[in-house]
């Protein structure tokens, strides 16, 4: 007979209280056993799931120990063929990471006129450890350097290739240092482009970005170089008019593959741009193009200083766009001819955009041609619908290239004032327009 019906024979169908006892044991004590049972098997669970993790972690720990140990103790017999992990912060995505470069920093006081170098320089023998850096120098700028400046930059060796350093100073807070590891990330997606400086690795104690030196710098530097070389009998620096289409050519290429990636550069102009020792061009200073890709509120007119070079659209405060880097580039190619003249130096950086909508332009300069000052009203042209797209440009400017004298070099005979150009630019005195 079932439990239901021996309850029945000994309590009466009226008599709840005596029902309830007879029923206490599946409806208290079976839960209460059940539940009891659960909790032991959860605890179970967690000890098995947990501790053997910690212990694994500690295992790995000291194994990952060990292979760096060994690693160190083989640096002179065999060198890794990736490296694949960055100490102290994961590696931006596509970032060839240079681990274990650590490098100290701290710059001797000098006197004046005497380029500083670093306290305590690595020391590098020839057969061992030639993916560390050597020679490291503190390089020089072309103006005085702004005490807010959060990168100071070096010159040095690495796997017999110079290269420049961009080093994240010490004062830098936390944000600053995801900028700067932020903006390596942004410029090793782009990819690589043959007129875009190369970037060859992070380093993470000290912040670091390895970049490529180009051996002329930056082509404004090499533009006025060119002005005092051109004074002397021999000079190693002979800008034609078919250089300058040539060089063009090749931001150009560079600016329209930004463009295909969805960036637009915003800060074209002499200063941005390196010259390489065989006289390729590579466009540079992505900063700006970086902070309108990860920062929704940046200003049109963000860079106070590049007003002569900023499209008059951008001087009424409306956003940049492709079109406004031709505009730019425009200004790039009057900047060439003028071997580093300021555009609208007879202006006020205030004053410009008025100017502009009384119908002016940029003079032509003695020294171009009529094929290349219309090549630069075009770039400059009020009306963005007007102005040409980057492949035209392109088309324009191999055209040019190949009907362009390449035997008359440009002469300017006034030497750059340098406090004039700053003046005449639109440039604070002491803005310091180094490119790396």
């Amino acid at each position: 007979m079932s439990s239901n019906s021996s309850s029945d024979n000994l309590c009466a169908s009226d008599d709840k209280l005596c029902i309830a006892k007879e029923h206490d044991l599946a409806v208290i004590i079976v839960p209460v056993l059940l539940l009891l049972s659960f909790l032991v098997t959860l605890l179970s669970l967690c000890i098995v799931r947990y501790c053997p993790e910690r212990r694994r972690t500690r295992i790995n720990t000291s194994t990952h120990q060990s292979y760096h140990s060994s690693t160190h103790r083989h640096t002179h017999t065999q060198r890794p063929s990736r490296r694949d992990h960055l100490r102290g912060i994961d590696a931006p995505p596509g970032i060839n990471p240079l681990e274990h470069e650590e490098l100290p920093m701290s710059v001797q006081e000098v006197q004046q006129n005497v380029r500083p170098t670093l306290a305590a320089e690595p020391q590098m023998s020839t057969e061992g450890h030639n993916r560390g850096f050597s020679q490291v120098t503190a390089l020089p700028l072309h103006f005085s350097i702004d005490p807010d400046n959060k990168v100071g930059l070096y010159r040095a060796r690495m796997e017999n290739r110079d290269v420049i350093l961009r080093v994240l100073k010490e004062t830098a807070n936390r944000s600053e240092k995801q900028d700067f590891f932020g903006f390596a990330s942004f410029v090793s997606g782009l990819g690589p482009h043959p007129f875009l400086p190369a970037l060859l690795g992070v380093v993470s104690e000290p912040p670091m970005i390895v970049v490529e030196e180009l051996q002329h710098r930056d082509l404004l530097g090499y533009l006025w170089r060119c002005r005092q070389e051109n004074s002397s009998s021999q000079s190693s620096c002979e800008m034609t008019e078919k250089r300058i289409f040539t060089m063009a050519g090749q931001v150009a290429s560079a600016l329209e593959y930004l463009h295909s990636q969805g960036c637009i550069h915003g800060n074209v102009g002499a200063r941005s741009v390196l010259v390489g020792g065989d006289l390729t061009a590579k466009l540079w200073r992505l900063g700006s193009a970086h902070r309108r890709r990860t920062q929704a509120n940046v200003g049109a007119g963000e860079d106070v200083e590049m007003k002569k070079w900023q499209a008059p659209e951008v001087l009424g405060r409306r956003a940049v766009s492709q079109s406004s880097d031709v505009w730019s580039f425009g200004i790039l190619l009057y900047e060439m001819v003028t071997l580093g003249d300021p555009p609208f130096a007879q202006l006020m950086a205030t004053e410009l955009l008025q100017y502009l909508q009384r119908g002016k332009h940029l003079k032509r300069p003695t020294t171009c041609s009529n094929s290349l000052y219309s090549l630069i009203r075009s770039c400059c042209s009020w009306n963005p619908q007007q102005r040409f797209s980057m492949s035209e440009l392109i088309g324009k400017l191999q055209a040019g290239e190949r009907s362009a004298n390449g035997t008359n070099v440009i002469r300017v005979p006034e030497p750059m004032n340098i406090e004039r150009y700053l003046r005449e630019a639109g440039y604070g005195e002491t803005h310091n327009y180094a490119v790396l």
